[in-house]
């Protein structure tokens, strides 16, 4: 599937792969995830596309944000858009899909092979523009959750599907936690 040769690119929808990986019920260690790919292959870049809620004042995706830039990831936000349906409910709209294939269709002239983690069927159009550029295209997502959260033509499209669940032992933040340090023993007064 990954040739150690080839220049590969990834590119995460940052809320379809969190929705996936919690279907899954884990969490993703990002510094792993990009070590698991630098194993595979000459990683060029790693993109991560998400929406942000400007209003406010603290957001809980904030943190992660900050850390994916400074540790490799090209991080790539726009603000969310807020409205209320028809219902009176609060939805937010914050779709990066067209980021995500400009970049990608852009990096298609300086890689072989192009990672997607989503799984929204949308992606297959972009999928098959970057194959008949001569790329290869891998999708992350996962069928082994009721109902998949990977879109059919989308896993039919790509050249190769890796379901999440196989990538967790190197990749869960919590199986990939160093072990804690064994403590020394109190030492004992011994009368020697």
């Amino acid at each position: 599937m990954f040739d150690s040769r080839e220049k590969i690119a990834l590119f995460i929808d940052g809320a379809n792969l969190y929705a996936t990986s919690k279907s899954l019920d884990f969490d993703i260690d990002y510094r792993q995830l990009l070590a698991a790919f630098q194993k595979r292959a000459y990683l060029l870049r790693a993109y991560y596309y998400t929406a942000l809620i400007d209003d406010l004042e603290f957001s809980s995706i904030r943190p992660l944000i900050d850390w994916l830039d400074y540790n490799g990831y090209t991080v790539v936000t726009k603000p969310a858009r807020e409205f209320t349906d028809s219902h009176g409910r609060r939805k937010i709209k914050g779709n990066m899909g067209i980021e995500l294939a400009i970049d990608a269709m852009e990096q298609s002239a300086r890689v072989d092979h192009i990672v997607l983690f989503s799984g929204d069927g949308d992606f297959a159009t972009l999928v098959q523009a970057l194959q008949r550029k001569g790329r290869k295209v891998s999708v992350v997502s996962t069928i082994s959750t009721q109902p998949p959260m990977a879109a059919d033509e989308l896993r039919r499209q790509a050249d190769h599907f890796i379901d999440l669940i196989t990538l967790r032992n190197e990749i869960d933040r919590y199986l990939s936690e160093p072990a804690p340090r064994p403590t020394r023993p109190a030492r004992q007064d011994a009368n020697f």
